[in-house]
């Protein structure tokens, strides 16, 4: 896996735009296949008219070097970028953000996401101070799992790196999976690399018996004027491996940490039917159609017949920009 880089230059030297590619390697139905993630394309038409056409322009430009092309991100189906895209024939596929709140007056006190108007505002710190927001939001959490089946919690330990262990598990669940970017150890520390480079991933390995089930990378983060969670602690599941049936247990263990280092809240993206299931259990709201898996329609062509595939299809943040903001 690796990245690169291109701008859009008009006679020598004036950038007008750029973009970049994340090339990874995917199985699909069991056989290898480059699969490409598209970040941007950013260009000067937000502030000039005359490049009006250059992101299309850039977009048929990607294509044809990675026909095999997507995006996971967009902040749902609603945004003109979709529009333009459904119009060209690619895959659009909602995908829904998983939430849990463990400090709910700093949440409600915080965020700013919900914090939009003055009467918002006022209607928040009124919920955190009274106590009904900090009731209403356990009730809400604790609800949400009621029913759900939950196994004994699975041993967690935090590790530097990925070794031939990641190896190991990544050969025997990833024929689990319709559709998976590859997760072997030289992928993961590339992709989480070691020492003070972005992303600061914790990594856990999770272990039942004695056994590796799977393994997890979160984050910790105070943030600063986060434009949706303005000064909370943030804790994320930014990317996560195990077989379907053991997606619970590693939600778990993961969500367990991340509580027990007095996050405010713990969040993740994420697609796949039992990894959802396994954050549900554990009590996580999910926003459904936060996030939009947009395919070309040469993947589109490759993941046919398509219902099965986005059945069996993993994604996490890491496939696609990475932990932005985060």
């Amino acid at each position: 896996v690796w990245r690169e880089h291109y701008l859009a230059v008009e006679g020598e030297d004036e950038v007008r735009g750029g973009y970049a590619l994340k090339p990874h390697e995917w199985t699909v139905r069991g056989e290898s296949h480059l699969v490409t993630d598209w970040q941007g394309p950013i260009t000067e038409a937000v502030v000039n008219r005359r490049y009006n056409t250059l992101g299309i322009r850039l977009l048929r430009e990607m294509l044809k070097q990675y026909p095999l092309l997507y995006s996971w991100g967009h902040g749902g189906l609603e945004q003109p970028m979709l529009e333009m895209l459904r119009s060209l024939g690619w895959l659009l596929h909602g995908t829904p953000f998983c939430l849990r709140v463990l400090k709910p007056v700093r949440f409600l006190r915080r965020n700013r996401y919900l914090r939009t108007t003055a009467a918002r505002k006022l209607a928040l710190d009124a919920l955190a101070w009274s106590g009904a927001g900090s009731l209403g939001l356990r009730a809400l959490h604790a609800g949400l799992g009621i029913g759900k089946q939950r196994s004994a919690p699975a041993e967690v330990e935090i590790v530097p790196r990925f070794e031939a262990w990641a190896d190991a598990l990544f050969e025997r669940c990833k024929g689990a999976y319709v559709a998976i970017g590859a997760r072997d150890a030289d992928t993961m520390n590339a992709l989480v690399p070691e020492g003070e480079r972005w992303p600061p991933g914790i990594r856990l390995r999770v272990r039942r018996d004695g056994e590796t089930i799977g393994w997890a990378i979160v984050l910790d983060t105070s943030m600063e004027d986060d434009r949706r969670f303005g000064t909370c602690r943030v804790g994320s599941v930014v990317d996560c491996l195990a077989h379907p049936d053991d997606a619970e247990a590693v939600v778990g263990a993961a969500f367990r940490h991340l509580r027990e280092r007095g996050v405010d809240l713990v969040i993740s993206n994420q697609s796949h039917p039992a990894w959802l299931a396994g954050f549900a259990a554990h009590g996580f709201h999910l926003v459904p159609e936060r996030r939009v898996f947009a395919a070309s329609p040469a993947l589109r062509e490759l993941l046919s017949p398509v219902e099965e595939s986005l059945a069996g299809l993993h994604l996490t943040n890491m496939d696609g920009h990475g932990p932005m903001r985060l």
